[in-house]
């Protein structure tokens, strides 16, 4: 499949999202697995490494999310402009987007090598788990521009209608890591016992190839990258643009991580096996959502072009589709969780209470996957139509206003279950509410073009 420049304001609605979607669900499943594969090695080593895998977690995610966040508004942007403006201006936006990218996420890698320390002792972390923490954290920041550039780089190839090669990559670098894993944290045949140092490792090294890739993608194949950015100006014109997107967009998703850092602050007060079994459990949760993930990508990519040509039949009808799916998808979930979410949390720990927390939050939870699912397409929705204060308004409402207060309140009255209820309503209310003001956002904009 290689569909350049695809135009999505035509065609079958329904035959085109599947289309898109399922070369996006191949690469979040190369990803998921990636950190599945990360924490079942680990999980190995013992409950104290896992449990740092749980502090390092939201840290992960946050820089994830910033790289992340200039990738969604590279990808509006780019989408908004693919179809009717000249191939070279694209070429402008789209490297501007990436340097932007690279100077946004340095800044925080440099502030998270000085305060590795202070900032997990602040999450709850104990003594005997920092030092694991440092043996990983001290690596992946050093690696994470091999993660910043594959992030953009996919989303710009994205926003062309070629969904086929991020996935692939996504893959590849995946398979990489899996490869990896096993024989730097254990030491197999002549590669050294790493430990956790070894899992970080095989990260920075599993994503450079994906760097490598998606390189000579926009460079040779989409020439889309180039070392000409044009003058200072326009840069910062450009730059604007994408912030206008990514600056929202990143709080948004910035929003989760550090929410889960409130959460795993709060769950730290249950013990070490209560955070090692929630870190499992949000990687498990992350597998079980990665089709509303990549629906929610290609959505994005979707609105912008439509929204562009005025195409608004199309953009309900991809609504009404996104909406089912979720609820259904998310039901789904829950009733494989009911029978295997034990036998799915033994994988990664062999330690009982882990496997007891892990398996009790999966089931709790769950029951609420698919009004996640609907925050989720929402909010991507809300990108690819160039309005990103709701969405950013829906996770600060998902997490902050109702997750982290309630957890907390939870907690003290019910104790950790107390925690995996708040999750449940959280997830309930700003589902609802999230897809409700979506539709009627959509309405506005049809009635302001009569």
């Amino acid at each position: 499949m290689r569909d350049i420049n695809k135009n999505l304001t035509e065609g079958p609605t329904g035959k085109q999202l599947v289309q898109l979607t399922w070369p996006m669900l191949l690469g979040l499943t190369g990803m998921v697995v990636f950190n599945l594969v990360d924490t079942y090695f680990i999980g190995k080593l013992g409950v104290q490494q896992l449990a740092a895998m749980g502090f390092c977690f939201p840290v992960v995610m946050f820089v994830n999310s910033l790289s992340h966040g200039v990738g969604i508004g590279t990808s509006s942007l780019v989408s908004r402009n693919i179809v009717s403006t000249h191939r070279n201006t694209v070429k402008l936006m789209a490297s501007r987007a990436v340097l932007l990218g690279i100077i946004i996420v340095a800044i925080f890698v440099v502030a998270g090598l000085l305060t590795i320390r202070p900032l997990f002792i602040a999450l709850g972390a104990g003594p005997e788990i920092l030092g694991h923490i440092n043996d990983y954290m001290s690596v992946w920041y050093y690696g994470v521009a091999f993660v910043v550039v594959p992030m953009i780089g996919n989303n710009i190839v994205r926003a062309t209608g070629d969904t086929f090669t991020p996935g692939m990559l996504m893959v590849i670098s995946a398979i990489i890591n899996a490869i990896l894993d096993p024989l730097l944290i254990f030491g197999i045949g002549p590669f050294p016992e790493m430990g956790m140092k070894g899992a970080a490792l095989a990260t920075v090294i599993s994503r450079s190839s994906g760097l490598v890739f998606i390189l000579i993608v926009l460079i040779r194949r989409e020439k889309l990258l180039s070392l000409h950015l044009g003058r200072f100006q326009e840069i910062m014109k450009t730059w604007r643009d994408v912030l206008s997107i990514a600056g929202p967009a990143s709080l948004a998703l910035l929003i989760t991580p550090v929410s889960i850092g409130l959460i795993t602050r709060i769950i730290s007060g249950f013990g070490k096996e209560a955070v090692a079994a929630f870190g499992v459990a949000s990687r498990i949760e992350t597998f079980a959502l990665m089709m509303i993930s990549a629906l929610g990508s290609v959505l994005i990519i979707f609105m912008g072009q439509n929204i562009s040509q005025k195409k608004f039949p199309r953009i309900f009808q991809a609504l009404k589709y996104a909406g089912y799916f979720s609820l259904v998808w998310g039901g789904a979930i829950f009733v494989l969780l009911v029978f295997f979410a034990e036998p799915v949390s033994a994988l990664f720990s062999d330690h009982q209470e882990v496997v007891n927390i892990t398996s009790q939050y999966l089931k709790t939870v769950g029951m609420s996957y698919g009004f996640q699912g609907l925050v989720m397409v929402s909010m991507s929705c809300f990108n690819g139509l160039n309005k990103p204060l709701p969405s950013t308004f829906f996770s600060v409402l998902r997490m902050l206003a109702l997750y982290v207060p309630l957890a907390w309140v939870g907690s003290l009255y019910f104790g950790l279950p107390g925690v995996f209820w708040a999750a449940l309503l959280a997830n309930f209310v700003s589902g609802i509410l999230a897809f409700l003001f979506l539709i009627r956002t959509v309405r506005k904009l049809r009635e302001s073009e009569v």
